[in-house]
């Protein structure tokens, strides 16, 4: 007979597991970025990578001449390439889990509100015609992109509200307004005077972190840490609503407030991160369904393992990217397509099985 000291304990040791694993895939993160700092075209040593990196954060330090090459390969080109790996990888798997929970939806992810659509229409207005409504740290690019998300999601929100604001209804809405701004995208690349410009909205639409500067990553990084802090907040009401509405009713979760909540959530993190790195895909499905699989479905540990490993497969992706074929460059976009499509399938695949086996 189990009794309450068992299963307090079997509780302490899975506990103590999930602390482990998400532990482990810190480390894990630390030692890739800090190798990935001197692969490239040009490779620096590790030591003058590092000399370069604490020379710049504890100026008052006296660790020996760097050249100036390295400095400008290290600090100007590269880390910035890496922070913002590791910004948009996390803020990515950390919405799509999020989604996933709210919408009770495994094959859902955070670009399931139309926003990748509405983000790629932004930048092509941008691009083609010089429209903005509105440039964020003087970039009209991104700031156009930004905002279109928001739009879609207001869209979204308003037919969701609309039909009952249910998951169904979200997802069903989601889907009518991404084909909306992708004819819209398609006119726009059709209609474009120039090839040029229509070569430059495909470019953007593969996504990429080769254009990531300082500026960039001080606009993007509080906006992704501060959703992701209350989207953690959320976590025991997600754990309540992935039970049912009728449960969640039961213990006096307002399954509405919580859509509503990390819908927004969800939309500021992904859009922030999208209108600087383009579209970059099947992180935030591939990542969250990993992450399941090691802790568990409690999404108070299942969020946070779920942004490291994102973090983790976004730098691995990328690195992947600038040296597979150097000097010439693969979009980290086209890298986490390539490695996300084989799982998207096996998903399928499974949950196919699973339903009707």
């Amino acid at each position: 007979m189990t009794t309450k000291a068992d299963v307090k304990k079997l509780y302490s040791k899975g506990k103590k597991k999930k602390f482990f694993i998400i532990f482990s895939f810190f480390l894990a993160l630390i030692v890739t970025a800090v190798v990935s700092l001197s692969f490239g075209a040009a490779s620096p040593r590790l030591g003058e990578a590092l000399t370069v990196i604490f020379s710049k954060i504890f100026p008052f330090l006296n660790l020996g001449p760097v050249s100036s090459l390295t400095e400008t390969i290290i600090w100007t080109i590269r880390l910035p390439r890496i922070v913002m790996a590791l910004i948009a990888g996390a803020g990515l798997a950390a919405a799509g889990a999020t989604m996933q929970g709210i919408l009770r939806n495994p094959l859902a992810s955070s670009y399931i509100l139309g926003i990748s659509s509405a983000a790629g229409f932004g930048a092509a207005l941008a691009i083609v015609f010089g429209v903005s409504i509105a440039t964020i740290g003087g970039f009209l690019i991104i700031g156009n992109a930004f905002v279109f998300c928001l739009l879609a999601m207001v869209v979204v929100y308003l037919i969701a509200r609309m039909s009952g604001m249910s998951s169904e209804s979200i997802i069903l809405a989601g889907v009518a307004v991404g084909f909306l701004f992708s004819a819209l995208l398609s006119l726009i690349q059709y209609i474009a005077p120039e090839r040029n410009a229509v070569s430059a909205i495909v470019f953007w639409l593969m996504g990429g972190l080769y254009t990531t500067s300082w500026q960039n990553i001080l606009i993007c990084f509080p906006i992704v840490a501060v959703t992701m802090i209350l989207m953690m907040s959320q976590a025991w009401n997600i754990n309540v609503l992935s039970m049912g509405e009728d449960v969640a009713v039961s213990l006096g979760v307002n399954s509405k407030r919580v859509l509503s909540i990390n819908m927004i959530l969800e939309t500021v993190a992904t859009a922030s991160i999208i209108s600087f790195t383009g579209i970059i895909g099947f992180v935030d499905l591939i990542a969250p369904h990993i992450a399941r699989m090691l802790v568990g479905t409690d999404y108070r540990y299942l969020i946070p393992c779920s942004a490291l490993l994102g973090a983790f497969m976004l730098l691995g992706a990328d690195t992947v990217g600038r040296l597979i074929m150097m000097p010439i460059e693969i979009p980290v976009g086209i890298i986490t397509s390539l490695l996300g499509v084989p799982f998207f399938i096996y998903l399928l695949i499974r949950k196919r099985r699973r339903d009707f086996g």
